[in-house]
C-alpha cells in the first residue's frame, strides 16, 4: 500500500462488500471491530501491534464515526468545528478561533463524513441540492456546502450544543453582563416586557435568550419557534416548533412565518422566536400588539438602534402593502427593550448596550439605559419603571 489512507479506503470498501454478502446469505455477523481487525491484518500484515491498533481505530472512525473530526467533536472545550475543505480544519475553543492539524485524505473522505452526519437525520446534500442546514440529535447545528457552490471542496460547520446551559449568575460571573444589568433584565422578564436581543454572528445572542427564557414563571404556556432548535427551556409547559425546508421536489416547506401565525392559535402566554430574519417580523410585531406580551426574539444587527431599523426593514419585506408609517407605529408599540451584545477580539462576549424603545410624535426611537463604561443604569421611562416595580 502506498499510504495508510490507501489501506483505510480499501478496508472500508471491503467492509461494505462483506456487509452486503452477510445480508444476502444471512450469515452470522461478527463484531465490527473484529471484522476490521481481520481486514487490517490481511491488507497490512507487516504493521506492528501499535500501528495495527492505530489503523483499526482509524478505519472504525472513518467507517462509522466522523473520521478525523471524531476527537474534536468529543472535546467538551470545542464550541464550533469549521471544515474549510479537506486540508483546512478550524475550531473555536473558549471564544478563540484556531487552526488544527487535522486533515482529510481527500474530498471523498470528507463527503463520506458529511453523508454519515446527514443520513440519520433524513437529509442529503448533492449537486442538485448543494447546501443544507440540519440539527443533530444533541441540538448541535450543522451546515454543509459542496461544489459547485463551494469552490475549494466540501465545507462543513458544526456549532456544538452545550449540554449544560448558562444561568444568569454564570453570565455575571464571566462578565458578560453586570449584576445590576442582570437584575434589570430579570425584572423585565417578570414584568412581561417584550425583549429583543441583538448582536453579530456568534456574539452570544442565543445564549442570552436561553438565559432570559429560563426566568419565565413555570406555569406559563411558552411556545418557542426556531429554524434549528437550540433553546432548552426547563419549564414544564413548553411547546417547541421548528421550521422545515422544502424537499427535493421543492414542496413541504414550513417557514418561521407560518409557525408564528400558527402559534397565535395555540393559546400562548409567551412566544419566543429564535431569530427574526425575514417577513415573519411583521407577524411577530402584530402578535406583540395583540396581547402576547413578554415575548422575546433575537436579530442580527450592529447596534441596538440598528436592531429596530432591521426589524422594520424585515417587516416591510412581508407581502402586505402596509404604509411605512404603519409599520413604525407597530414597532413603537410592540417592543420595550433591546439588549445588544458584541464579541471582542479575545473572544469574550459582552452586553455593550441596553436601550428602552420609546415613542414620540408618532415615531419610534431609543433611550440609552446602559452602555459599556457606564457606572450603573440610567432610569427607565416612568411607564417601564412602574411595570418593573410592580413585578418585584
Amino acid at each position: 500500500m502506498s499510504s495508510m489512507e490507501d489501506v483505510t479506503r480499501n478496508v472500508r470498501r471491503r467492509l461494505v462488500e462483506e456487509a452486503a454478502r452477510m445480508e444476502e446469505t444471512g450469515s452470522e455477523q461478527r463484531s465490527l471491530r473484529d471484522r476490521v481487525a481481520a481486514l487490517v491484518r490481511e491488507q497490512a500484515a507487516p504493521l506492528d501491534r501499535d500501528q495495527h491498533e492505530l489503523l483499526v481505530e482509524r478505519v472504525l472512525s472513518s467507517a462509522v464515526g466522523l473520521g478525523p473530526l471524531e476527537h474534536l467533536i468529543n472535546d467538551p472545550a470545542v464550541d464550533e468545528v469549521m471544515v474549510n475543505g479537506p486540508a483546512s480544519v478550524w475550531i473555536e475553543r473558549e471564544g478563540r478561533v484556531e487552526r488544527t492539524g487535522v486533515e482529510f485524505a481527500s474530498a471523498e473522505e470528507l463527503m463520506n463524513v458529511i453523508e454519515r452526519i446527514l443520513g440519520p437525520l433524513g437529509r442529503r446534500v448533492d449537486e442538485a441540492s448543494p447546501l443544507v442546514d440540519a440539527r443533530l440529535p444533541d441540538g448541535s447545528r450543522v451546515n454543509c456546502v459542496i461544489p459547485p457552490l463551494s469552490l475549494d471542496g466540501p465545507l462543513l460547520t458544526i456549532r456544538r450544543f452545550r449540554r449544560r446551559g448558562f444561568a444568569l449568575e454564570d453570565l455575571v460571573a464571566n462578565s458578560t453582563l453586570t449584576e445590576e444589568l442582570g437584575e434589570f433584565l430579570a425584572a423585565a422578564v417578570r414584568a412581561r416586557a417584550n425583549i429583543v436581543v441583538s448582536g453579530g454572528t456568534s456574539s452570544g445572542k442565543t445564549t442570552l435568550l436561553n438565559v432570559l427564557s429560563s426566568l419565565v414563571a413555570g406555569g406559563e404556556r411558552i411556545i418557542t419557534i426556531e429554524d434549528a432548535a437550540e433553546l432548552r427551556l426547563q419549564q414544564d409547559h413548553v411547546l417547541r416548533l421548528e421550521s422545515r425546508p422544502a424537499n427535493l421536489e421543492g414542496e413541504g416547506e414550513i417557514t418561521i412565518r407560518q409557525l408564528v401565525r400558527n402559534a397565535l392559535r395555540m393559546r400562548p402566554d409567551r412566544i419566543i422566536v429564535g431569530e427574526v430574519r425575514g417577513a415573519e417580523a411583521l407577524d411577530m410585531l402584530q402578535a406583540l400588539n395583540s396581547g402576547h406580551t413578554g415575548s422575546m426574539t433575537t436579530v442580527h444587527s450592529n447596534s441596538a438602534a440598528d436592531a429596530l431599523r432591521r426589524i422594520e426593514t424585515l417587516a416591510l419585506m412581508a407581502d402586505v402593502a402596509l404604509p411605512h408609517a404603519a409599520v413604525r407605529q407597530q414597532l413603537a408599540s410592540a417592543l420595550d427593550v433591546v439588549v445588544h451584545l458584541e464579541r471582542d477580539r479575545a473572544g469574550a462576549r459582552r452586553v455593550v448596550a441596553l436601550v428602552e424603545v420609546v415613542r414620540f410624535a408618532g415615531d419610534v426611537g431609543v433611550k440609552s439605559l446602559f452602555t459599556v463604561g457606564d457606572h450603573g443604569l440610567h432610569r427607565a421611562s416612568d411607564e417601564l419603571a412602574r411595570r418593573l416595580e410592580a413585578a418585584k
